[in-house]
Order: C-alpha cells, then structure tokens, then sequence
C-alpha cells in the first residue's frame, strides 16, 4: 500500500494546495525544532557558565518567541489538514457520486449497492484520520528527519552515524507490523461489508420474513456477523498497541545510546557541553515524525482501504469513452434556432449484449415528434434494455439519438424518464416531483401531477424512505409526475416511459393515457413500453414483437 496513492491527486485537487501548504508548514516546524534546541541549549550552558538575570533575558525572550512560534506553526498545521481532508473528502465523494451516475444502473447492478453506500460515506470518512493525522506527519518525516539528521552529523559526527544506524530500525518495524495491519485491516474492511450487506438484505426482505415468520431467525446471523467484526476490528487495535510498543522500544534504545555515548565523551572531556546538550535535544526530535508516523498509520488504515475501492470506482468511469460536447442527429439537422427538425428518439441497428447473451440484434424504429409510440412485445425481449440503453445505462452497438444528442450523458439530458421502479426518497411529494431542481416551480409540480392523475395527492405530503406513505399505484403516478415535471423543467423533447400504468386501474390508466396524448400533441416524442391494451389501443404508432425481434 503506497503512502500517498497518486490517484489522490487527480481525484481531488484540493489535496494539491493541502500538500504544498503543508509542506511549507513542515519546514517552518522543523526550522522551529532547531531554534528551540538551539535557545534551550544557549541558556542553559550560559547559567551554568555564571551569567546573571540580565544577561539571560535575551536569551530567555528568544526562547519564548520561538515556543510561541512552535505552537503557531503546529496549530496551523493541525489546522490546515483539517480543512484540506474535509474538502478532499468533499471532493471525492462528488467525483465518486458524479462517476456512479456516469457508470449507471447497469454497472451498479453488478456491484453490492451496501458495499458501494459504505464506501462513499462511512469509507470516506474515514479518511479524515488519513488527513488529519497520518498525512502531515509522512509529510514532517520527509522534511524534518533529513535536515535534523544533517545538523547532528555537522555538530556530532559520532552521534550523527549512531543516529544513521538506529534510524532505518523504526521504519524496518513500522513495515512488517504494517503488512500484518494491512492484512488485518482488510479482513475488517471485509467484515463490515458483510454486516452492511446482510442487515440490508433482513430490513428488504423483513416484510417477507414477516409473513412467513421467519424473522427471528436472521438475528442470530447478523449476532454472528457482529461478532466477527468485533473480533477483526480487536486484532487491528491489538497490531495497534504492539506497534506503539515496538517504535518506542526502537526509538528510546536509538536514543539511549546517544545520550550515552554523549556522556561519555563529556566526561573524557572530547565533546564540548553547548554541542553535547544541543545535540542531545535534537536526537529524540529525529526519531518523533517517524514514530508518529507508524503510530498515525493505525488511525488511517480503515481510510486507505476504504480508499482503493473508491478509486476503482473512479477508473471504471474514466475509462468510459469521452463524450462531445454537441453532436448532430442521426436523421435530423439543426434549425437556426437551435430545435430539432426532424427526429425523436431513433434506434438504429441497435445491438445489445449482456456477455455472451444477445438481447436485442439489430433493432431499428423511431418515435417521431409529435407522435405516441407505444413498444410492446413480451417479457424479456429487451424492451427495458432499449430503454436503460437510450438513457446511456447500458452499452450497446449501433447508434440511438434524441434531438441532437446521440451520445450519453448528452442525449441522457434530453429525454424525461420514468422506470418500473417508482424510485421515491424520503421527503415531500414535492420533492419528489422536482427531484433534482435547485429552484422547484411549486405550478409546475401541482401540473404535473394533475397530468399524472395524481392531483388529489398533496404535494406537502411527507413520505418515508423508499417512498413509504402511497400504494403502489400512488407511487407510480408521483415518478410519472416527475418525468412529465422535468420534461417541461429541462424542456426535453423525449418522453421515454417503461410500464407508466402497470400498477394502475381502468379509469386512472385511462386518465394517464389521455395527458400523454396531450404531451404528444405538443411535439413531444413520447415512447411507452407497455404490455397494457389500452396504451396500445391509443398509441399512434406501434412497434411490435416482429419489429423487436428482427435479425435479418
């Protein structure tokens, strides 16, 4: 594990000015460390020499200067990596949001969703210690040790080679108790996302294991999960408390030999008592950044774990291809005013594959402006594929446009969306419905809910996590709301709907059906896949199982 990843860098370029910040601080401290060893040195060999009160003062008020100076400089040091790890933080946390939206639904589904909310939150808080602690330290050590190691060498020789000699045994130590810590870290890193992910699966499937009164039984599995983290988190504390011990023993032993050897030397009366006290004061200062260092590692090591996979997630969307800032449509050009002129949304020899698996071979059809399409073909025939594949979720071959955009992110931000999942956060109906704007139109929302035939609905009505608070059909009517919500909002020229009323009854679907007909009559391209008659019976244009399926 390397001590600074330089991923780091590029991921967060907060941590550039906190580096170089700290680095200057790292010099004024070891400059610091110097003067204070230096002024202590001063006054105490000239009152042993006989000098009076009046001649201690300037010394004495050097002294104090240089204490306060200490502390200023240790304090904005402490302060500076503060402030630099929560804006790293900050940072990394947006990139990782930003990259998870950039990957989509289609990589998230292959990975643990628990294993991904644990990193971006409590992974990455983590990382404070890293920051706050470890960082300026490693930072200190590179600076302070060779410079104090060279101002002992040009005082002392003698205690500059023992120093030399005893200085690799701290870091020859600090590694092999830090491979043991690093494996065990990761043990406890793999054990508390085993706890994550099996509590998440009880409190989704409570309501299940509920009915079939089986709940109690995932107690003594989650006690058991619990345990095993508390065992792995006890064995980091214990290679914790060993290595404190062992850089001690290391670093007082270093020491040790110095003072003696220092002693010696000033009884035999080889070694002056100024240079003897100087260097003597500088020997321990060589040897704390780097036990501060081993000491900090301990606090940063859930951080740094937590770390990789953070960093894992941010190449995957760097690798993604890049995307154009415009492009033209497939089968459309631009107007002077910037519209589109002639496409919807268009699939052209669209192919899709999951491995191995085909999906969809060579699907092409369009859903003109101005017209309501409906897609229906039977379950599994990729329809929901089509769809997760216009938004940019999912890779495919061929080309699919949307007014000018045919390439993610782009053509993502001109179509208005609802899935089968109603995908509802805590909060108001409101909120829910202007997911995303900064500014919420308060008309818009209660518009797009009267389209929606969710208008007795009140847009104050706070809901639970998961949307808890409306049934299944109410739910399904607020996700249309905020589909139809953005597509005025953002005016979005693509309506793309999977299963809008599968949850609905007769009238209300037929409610719903009428304002998507309204919708199109406004240029809009509205597309719906639906196995229901009746969104297939008011369709305009209907793409079948035969257009679906055709492989030439």
């Amino acid at each position: 594990m390397r001590p600074l990843d330089p991923r780091l860098l590029r991921y967060a370029s907060a941590a550039r000015s906190t580096l170089a910040v700290g680095g200057v601080l790292a010099v004024l401290q070891t400059a610091s460390v110097i003067a204070f060893s230096w002024s202590v040195t001063q006054l105490i060999v000239r009152a042993l020499a006989g000098d009076g009160v009046a001649a201690l003062s300037g010394p004495f008020a050097t002294l104090v200067v240089v204490i306060l100076v200490r502390g200023a400089v240790s304090w904005s040091s402490e302060a500076n990596a503060a402030r630099g790890g929560a804006t790293v933080i900050g940072q990394l946390r947006d990139a990782l949001t930003g990259a998870i939206g950039r990957l989509g639904p289609s990589w998230l589904s292959t990975r643990s969703t628990a294993d991904v909310t644990l990193t971006i939150g409590r992974g990455l808080d983590a990382l404070d210690g890293y920051f706050t602690k470890y960082l300026p330290q490693l930072i200190l050590t590179a600076i302070a040790t060779p410079v104090l190691l060279v101002t002992i060498f040009w005082q002392d020789p003698t205690s500059g080679i023992i120093v030399l000699i005893t200085l690799p045994l701290i870091p020859l130590f600090m590694v092999l108790v830090g491979w043991a810590t690093q494996a065990a870290q990761a043990r406890q890193w793999s054990a508390l996302s085993t706890l994550s992910r099996g509590f998440l699966d009880v409190v989704d499937g409570l309501s299940t294991l509920k009915l079939f009164g089986r709940q109690h039984r995932q107690s003594a599995h989650i006690r058991q999960v619990s345990a095993d983290y508390r065992s792995h988190t006890m064995r980091v504390l214990r290679m914790s408390f060993l290595s404190g011990f062992v850089l001690e023993l290391a670093a007082s032993l270093s020491v040790a030999l110095v003072a003696v050897a220092i002693g010696l030397r000033l009884l035999n009366g080889q070694l002056d008592l100024s240079v003897g006290l100087f260097v003597l004061l500088l020997a321990p200062e060589a040897f704390l950044p780097l036990r501060n260092v081993g000491a900090s590692y301990h606090a940063a090591t859930e951080g740094i774990e937590a770390s990789q996979s953070a960093f894992a997630i941010l190449d995957d969307a760097r690798a993604l291809p890049a995307e154009p800032a415009s492009s033209t449509s497939l089968h459309g050009t631009a107007g002077t005013d910037g519209s589109a002129t002639a496409s919807g949304l268009v699939f052209d020899d669209v192919t899709i594959r999951y491995g191995d698996r085909v999906v969809v071979d060579g699907f092409s059809a369009e859903a003109h402006p101005g017209r309501f399409t409906a897609l229906s073909a039977p379950s599994g025939a990729g329809k929901s594929s089509l769809a997760a594949a216009a938004l940019g979720f999912v890779p495919f071959s061929g080309r699919i446009g949307a007014g000018h955009a045919h390439e993610g992110q782009t053509r993502r931000a001109a179509i208005a969306w609802a899935g089968q999942e109603p995908g509802l956060i805590a909060g108001t109906v409101a909120t829910n419905v202007a997911l995303g704007d900064e500014l919420p139109d308060a008309e818009l929302v209660e518009r797009a809910l009267r389209e929606a035939a969710a208008s007795e609905i009140a847009p104050e009505l706070v809901l639970g996590v998961g949307g808890t608070g409306l049934s299944g059909g109410q739910a399904q009517r607020v996700s249309l709301a905020r589909a139809l919500y953005r597509l005025r909002s953002c005016g979005c020229g693509v309506l793309l709907l999977d299963e809008p009323t599968s949850a609905l009854d007769g009238t209300t679907e037929a409610q719903v059906i009428s304002s998507l007909r309204a919708v199109s009559a406004e240029g809009v391209s509205v597309l719906v896949i639906s196995h229901r008659p009746a969104v297939v019976a008011a369709a305009d244009d209907v793409l079948t199982w035969e257009v679906l399926s055709r492989v030439g």
